[in-house]
């Protein structure tokens, strides 16, 4: 019975792990449940034996696994800039800091990825982990604005990013954030024979 519940528990994971690399590279709204189960190497109906939706799979994605998503986040746009600096050197110049036409034509999906941000920095509220005094709008404004600096670093800065900076700026960057919004320790108390 326990090997059962184990496999059932690896199957559970495997899907997971499938529809975050799906969301990462697809977007949770344009992706499909087959999408996931492909990913995944699963038949379609075995994703909705673990789960009832596709909002089931984000809102469990969020519950358990919030750091790895706030990873997923930084890491896709590391490697964006990566594979496409030109692409990225648009986004964040002409995209996100100006405010022309173009800008605020594109302010909604911006606002919708704060807003995703938020919602994982609430959750870690919610269980505990993140302080209760930072809210989840600005916790995500420093996660992005963190992503966004050290973009805007590399963009301008005439020497070429090598790859282990590449890879340590997705680390430091979740880290730096996390490690800011986490809740201190509780003090050890004293015993009375102290």
């Amino acid at each position: 019975m326990a090997a059962s519940s184990s496999a059932a528990a690896d199957k559970r994971r495997i899907i997971l792990d499938a529809a975050m690399r799906v969301f990462a590279r697809q977007g949770f709204h344009t992706c499909r449940v087959s999408d996931i189960a492909d990913e995944a190497g699963v038949a379609y109906g075995l994703v909705y034996h673990y789960f009832s939706s596709k909002d089931e799979i984000l809102d469990t994605l969020f519950l358990e696994r919030w750091n790895v998503m706030l990873a997923a986040i930084a890491g896709f746009i590391v490697d964006s800039y990566r594979h496409e600096p030109e692409l990225m050197k648009v986004i964040v110049v002409e995209v996100t800091r100006a405010a022309n036409t173009f800008g605020r034509t594109h302010l909604a999906k911006i606002r919708e990825a704060y807003e995703r941000i938020a919602e994982i920095v609430a959750r870690a509220q919610a269980e505990g982990v993140f302080r209760p005094e930072i809210t989840p709008e600005f916790g995500a404004l420093a996660f992005y604005g963190a992503i966004e600096q050290v973009l805007t670093r590399w963009i301008f800065d005439r020497d070429a990013v090598g790859e282990d900076e590449l890879e340590g700026a997705k680390t430091m960057i979740v880290e730096t954030i996390c490690r800011g919004l986490e809740r201190d320790p509780a003090p050890a108390v004293a015993s009375p024979s102290d």
